[in-house]
């Protein structure tokens, strides 16, 4: 078994991933700017070293990527990372000491697809900084493992995570909560242009999985980077239907072309609607499932209701005492 060093650990997917490489035998370091709750409670934690580090102050001081070094592991899971230079300091700290540095990417280093379920392998047209970024990010990644000398490193790319803990993208393409409410109660929604536009989701269990299987199988993964999303996109008028049949209504739905759509909604939510509708992810994980064993537990639906199941319980959606269907379980 390796020492594993979880960058982020106490966030979205780590909360979910510690605990997984705990249970498969790993001693964990778990590594976050402040000694935080995980979003999920686990006993697995107990057996987890909790080590503090400012990231942001320790890149810009030249001391982040030596003190990962110092701690000695087999294996780096780095879910923080978000610019080159970044990267770059680390696998210079790391390269020659370490088996394997697993980042985690983002869909988004696509951008608009041509075809889809788009591949690893297409052509990439990615868009807005966070996309540019992560894309830069890759490309140092997967050169320095594909060299003579090279550190190993994998990259997974995410769809739009989803989970209990914190809000999902909903049918609208954005994070209004008033989104699931109106669903919910039956109440019209606008969608752009005829809804068709589609979204990726996926659980945060899901990606812990997948970074999981890449640890396991690092020989096959190191160079290469992986989709991790659902077994398939929903387009938003199909969340839409979706969701409010899971509380017993017809969805209501009305449509306006992109710009009327966006213009009425605020800054907030527009510029969100518009980063995922312009993008349309619908990814393909055929590599994941075949060089990985990659299975996704959860559909987009089941992963979206897991999320709405949090946010009833935690009081941040009024459904008028509506439940979720039982239908929205997955299989265990």
């Amino acid at each position: 078994m390796s020492r594993i060093v979880v960058i982020g650990a106490t966030g979205h997917v780590g909360s979910y991933l510690v605990p997984r490489l705990v249970r498969a035998g790993h001693t964990v370091a778990a590594v976050s700017r402040g000694i935080r709750t995980p979003y999920r409670e686990d006993a697995a934690w107990r057996h987890v070293e909790r080590i503090e580090l400012d990231r942001e102050a320790g890149d810009a001081n030249g001391s982040f990527a030596g003190e990962i070094a110092d701690l000695a592991p087999d294996v780096v899971v780095d879910m923080m990372c978000f610019t080159r230079e970044s990267a770059g300091q680390l696998v210079d700290a790391l390269r020659g000491r370490v088996d394997l540095l697993v980042s985690c990417g983002t869909i988004w280093v696509h951008g608009p697809a041509v075809a889809v379920p788009s591949r690893e392998s297409d052509e990439r047209r990615p868009i807005g900084d966070y996309g540019v970024g992560k894309a830069a990010i890759e490309a140092l990644l997967l050169a320095e493992s594909n060299r003579d000398g090279g550190l190993p490193c994998a990259v997974l790319h995410p769809g739009h995570i989803t989970g209990p803990g914190w809000p999902m993208v909903n049918a609208a393409g954005n994070f209004d909560l008033g989104v699931w409410e109106r669903l919910a109660a039956g109440s019209e929604l606008t969608l752009p242009n005829l809804g068709l536009e589609t979204v990726h989701h996926v659980h945060a269990d899901d990606v812990a999985q997948c970074f999981e299987r890449a640890i396991a199988r690092q020989a096959i993964s190191a160079g290469k980077s992986y989709h991790v999303v659902s077994e398939r996109a929903m387009t938003l008028r199909g969340i839409a239907e979706t969701v409010a049949g899971w509380f017993g209504q017809e969805a209501k739905l009305r449509y306006r072309p992109l710009e009327e759509f966006l213009a009425e909604l605020s800054p907030e939510h527009a510029a969100a609607s518009s980063d995922h509708i312009t993008r349309s992810p619908s990814m393909s994980i055929a590599a994941a499932e075949s060089d990985l064993g990659y299975a996704p537990r959860f559909t987009s639906s089941q992963a979206i209701a897991d999320g709405l199941r949090w946010l009833i319980a935690a009081g941040r959606i009024d459904t008028g005492g509506r439940a979720l269907s039982a239908r929205t379980t997955p299989p265990m």
